[in-house]
């Protein structure tokens, strides 16, 4: 069993159609009812297909293989995508389960600090962990963000203003800042 995710032998997913493109969510069931989903990561690229398939420029910072069997999402977790991306929900309520190291999993759930259609520096995300000097391994533990979105990491930018990285690309993270920007003018 894999300690980054204990839960793989049980991993389902679905696809949930953007104005992105096609999201990829990671779920588990604990129990036979609609409550008993827990997402365990999202991305754009489906689960189990092979980073080296894909342009340089495509191809994620972190590509691990998943074993997953496609299978219907609840609505209520497709609503809450959709309304994300159509600028109508601002908070996403949907149980998760992460599986990192302590210190990645600190920094995925500062995340949820950061008020939408706001940015914060990856200086401020090393201040808030109490570590000033631990910018670059924050930024790291972002690239191995599994809930991106959910977990908003496209919210961290660099200090001089640039975008820094993401791991589904600089331009999906473009598009998320300027959905949030427009959404909440």
């Amino acid at each position: 069993m894999n300690k980054r995710n204990p839960y793989s032998s049980d991993l389902l997913y679905d696809v949930v159609c953007t104005p992105l493109g096609h999201l990829y969510p990671t779920y588990i069931l604990k129990g036979n009812q609609a409550d008993s989903v827990y997402l365990t990561g999202i991305g754009f690229n489906r689960p189990g297909k092979s980073s080296a398939s894909m342009s340089p420029s495509s191809r994620p910072r972190t590509s691990p293989v998943i074993a997953a069997r496609k299978s219907p999402l609840p609505e209520y977790i497709k609503d809450q995508v959709m309304e994300y991306f159509e600028g109508k929900l601002r908070k996403f309520d949907i149980p998760f389960i992460i599986s990192g190291t302590d210190f990645e999993k600190k920094v995925w759930l500062t995340l949820n600090e950061i008020p939408y259609g706001q940015t914060r520096t990856y200086k401020w995300l090393a201040e808030r962990l109490g570590a000033p000097r631990s910018v670059r391994a924050g930024g790291q533990a972002l690239g191995r963000n599994p809930l991106p979105i959910i977990l908003p990491c496209h919210r961290v930018i660099q200090s001089d203003g640039k975008l820094g990285g993401y791991s589904s690309g600089i331009g999906i993270k473009r598009r998320l800042l300027e959905l949030e920007y427009y959404s909440s003018l």
